[in-house]
């Protein structure tokens, strides 16, 4: 297979991304000091940030988890977990700390690479 190698690396960048959502998540419910001074949000509040976070790492973390063993539904689902990471870095863009969520937007794009360049041989089969 073509690109099982970066397709299991993309899958482990996956679930490491989702575990951080979720713990972004847990600190946004709890009112956690890393959200901090007056910063705006894209949505209501921090309670439904950390809901929309932990929702998105769910889905990463069981992308992750299906391209581990193979599942080609796991490929959809990897797909659309690095999509929302990619969409959700570039609206937390704005901020305290950009470069951080550029560094998470890039790492999405990379993850999304790897997924779709998986696939079948390019050779043909030996007789």
């Amino acid at each position: 297979m073509q690109g099982i190698g970066r397709a299991f690396f993309a899958a482990t960048l996956l679930i490491i991304a989702g575990l951080v959502n979720i713990i972004y998540g847990f600190g946004a419910l709890d009112g956690a000091n890393i959200f901090v001074d007056d910063q705006r949000y894209i949505l209501t509040d921090l309670n439904t940030m950390g809901w929309v976070l932990i929702i998105l790492g769910v889905i990463q973390i069981v992308g992750g988890l299906s391209l581990f063993v193979g599942n080609p539904f796991g490929r959809i689902i990897g797909v659309v977990g690095a999509g929302l990471g990619a969409l959700a870095a570039l609206l937390s863009i704005g901020d305290g700390n950009p470069w951080w969520s550029l560094a998470v937007f890039a790492l999405c794009i990379y993850i999304l690479h790897g997924i779709l360049i998986y696939g079948e041989d390019d050779r043909p089969a030996r007789t």
